[in-house]
């Protein structure tokens, strides 16, 4: 039972240290070099699979007239969208370094970075308002892809990339895996309903347990990305402490107005967890390159505090 209990406790940290430990031994085995590819191309359909699967049982317990706007839901988008913005004028009309530019970058990618979408997993398993998280993930990812393209063009101009190509290029990128399981699990409360009673009564941890597979699997990436990173240590640790400081800030905020308005989980989630497979993808197509490694170490930050929370929460039970 203590063993159960420990796995209970620490579920994420192990995930995350397998999906660590996976990549080394796996990259280390030379025989396995001409697999390379091949698990790339696995990867990038298992992982939103993955995603889609875990989604959609959770949305299976969420309807559509759950889905409603509330005022703290302005206050945290508010936040969000004039951090990025204060930090992309600094970017652009500010004469800095080449190191602080990527700094300021790293800032502005870990600000404007949308909710999870597996955020409402977690915030479920923390006793929080999955239906309230979700509206305001879906209103984030829809202000993202109206404001972000301007702003980030103005602080790194991209040749070739104008407003609505931008803004149809992150549309494409982040609302299909959002709205299809949301959809899908619409379709089957109506015309599956025997299957929809078992999704919901019978695999309630399921989406949990989906999400440390796929949890692995980031993390994987992530080492990936900072392990072939280019610039220097100190760079490298300066990116660490900005995305560091923006997800402690983030979190602390998001709990703080959650708190003002009943409800401190699902403000400090919605704020905090980040859709950091994304933030990476934006790095690589709208930034420096090199600030991509602030989403794979705004993923380890954002997991160690939701490992935190899960502790308190279960250990409450007690």
């Amino acid at each position: 039972m203590k063993f159960f209990a420990f796995l209970k406790d620490w579920s994420l940290p192990i995930s995350m240290l397998t999906g660590a430990a996976a990549y080394f031994i796996y990259t280390s085995i030379p025989q396995l070099d001409s697999t390379h590819a091949a698990a790339n191309t696995i990867i990038s359909y298992l992982q939103p699979g993955l995603i889609f699967a875990m989604l959609f049982v959770s949305f299976c317990k969420i309807r559509f007239s759950e889905l409603r706007l509330e005022k703290w839901h302005f206050v945290l988008l508010a936040f969000q969208l004039l951090t990025f913005i204060s930090f992309a004028l600094v970017a652009a009309y500010v004469p800095l370094s080449p190191s602080m530019h990527v700094l300021a970058e790293s800032f502005m990618l870990c600000l404007v970075c949308p909710t999870a979408t597996a955020a409402a997993v977690i915030t479920a398993r923390l006793g929080g308002s999955a239906a309230s998280l979700l509206t305001y993930t879906i209103t984030i990812n829809f202000a993202v892809a109206l404001v972000a393209p301007f702003f980030l063009t103005l602080a790194h101009p991209v040749e070739g990339m104008d407003f609505l190509s931008s803004f149809l290029l992150i549309l494409s990128k982040i609302f299909p895996l959002l709205l299809c399981p949301l959809i899908t699990a619409s379709l089957v409360r109506r015309f599956a309903p025997r299957l929809h009673d078992f999704l919901v009564k019978k695999c309630r941890n399921l989406p949990f347990y989906l999400w440390l597979v796929a949890l692995s699997l980031a993390i994987a990436l992530t080492v990936k990305s900072i392990v072939h990173s280019d610039i220097s240590v100190y760079v490298q640790i300066g990116i660490a402490i900005v995305s560091l400081i923006c997800c402690i800030v983030q979190f602390a905020f998001g709990r703080y107005i959650g708190r003002k308005y009943g409800d401190t989980i699902t403000g400090g989630q919605s704020l905090g967890q980040k859709n950091t497979v994304f933030a990476i993808w934006l790095a690589y197509t709208f930034l420096t390159p090199v600030t991509s490694i602030a989403g794979g170490f705004y993923s380890i930050w954002h997991n160690i505090v939701n490992t935190w929370q899960l502790y308190r929460k279960n250990h409450e039970k007690k």
